[in-house]
């Protein structure tokens, strides 16, 4: 099955069940048991990650990371899409 929807701001995204996800070092490494295949997030990815514990708009991921790291909203936003993107075409977020 091919996923066809983009995410928007407006999306609500969680993690995808059936991950396992640890702490190394302030960064996140991910294995999605039903494929066999490991991930590594960096800190900004990681912290993404800790917010999706629970289901949260894309607008509201934004606006926490705002709050905690001196970014731009323009380049935030961009960047957490494109990362929010990439995480849905792995199969490792839910979307809403």
């Amino acid at each position: 099955m091919e996923i066809t929807k983009e995410i928007g701001f407006d999306t609500v995204v969680a993690q995808a069940n059936g991950l396992v996800a640890v702490d190394m070092d302030g960064e996140k490494v991910m294995l999605n048991i039903e494929k066999g295949k490991y991930y590594g997030l960096d800190g900004i990815g990681s912290r993404i990650w800790e917010l999706l514990e629970k289901p949260h708009t894309v607008r509201e991921v934004v606006a926490a990371l705002l709050e905690e790291y001196d970014v731009e909203e323009k380049t935030c936003q961009c960047d957490v899409l494109a990362f929010l993107n990439n995480l849905h075409s792995q199969r490792l977020v839910d979307i809403d």
